[in-house]
């Protein structure tokens, strides 16, 4: 077990003022995520601590993470889209993602319950990173540009021109994470907040 995973589960992950308070997701989930937890490890799969969360590789690939999130917490697959999803239980969060999928849960006897087909799935998810296989992500042309992001091109071309000079991942995850919110101001509000990181280069998970 991580040390750093420790503190996330029962700290949180320190990204916001919640952190240590009862009104930290991953602490108000902490019962369903440590189980969650034991699953997966008795998966023989490595634990680490990224971005944050829990997070599981295999072969220093990223294969799982787990989280707690505002109605649920949820264990996540990287390459989600991949499984073959017998259960039908995985959740695609927005429509732009290509890869990630979530197995959701609102309780811990929810997540007892499905052990067995939890442990499954991560079984599948390593298998497929055994066998090497990739997702086919859309390239940054195939993806519908924000109106909001498009107004700031146009207003600063230094701007479009820093965007447009990282690198295509880079692009798609900023893209992705600008267009989720439903309402014009926030998606506004996100692009502010990363507005002097994509001038200097920088990836939204830089």
């Amino acid at each position: 077990m991580n040390k750093d995973v420790e503190i996330i589960l029962t700290e949180g992950c320190g990204r916001c003022a919640l952190v240590g308070t009862p009104s930290c997701k991953n602490i108000i989930w902490s019962k369903e995520l440590y189980l969650l937890r034991n699953i997966i490890l008795a998966c023989n799969l490595n634990e680490e601590a990224k971005w944050g969360q829990a997070t599981y590789t295999f072969n220093k690939k990223n294969v799982i993470m787990i989280a707690g999130f505002k109605d649920y917490c949820a264990i996540m697959f990287f390459k989600g889209s991949l499984l073959k999803d017998s259960g039908n239980i995985l959740i695609q969060q927005t429509e732009n993602v290509q890869a990630t999928r979530q197995i959701r849960f609102k309780n811990i006897n929810q997540v007892i319950d499905m052990e067995k087909i939890i442990t499954s799935y991560i079984f599948e998810a390593i298998e497929i990173e055994k066998l090497g296989l990739k997702i086919e992500y859309k390239t940054t042309e195939q993806f519908t540009i924000p109106i909001e992001l498009q107004n700031q091109f146009e207003k600063f071309y230094e701007f479009k021109n820093a965007f447009y000079a990282l690198t295509p991942g880079r692009q798609r995850a900023y893209i992705l994470h600008f267009s989720a919110p439903k309402q014009s101001k926030t998606r506004e509000q996100r692009i502010k907040k990363y507005f002097i990181p994509i001038m200097e280069g920088k990836g939204f998970y830089d």
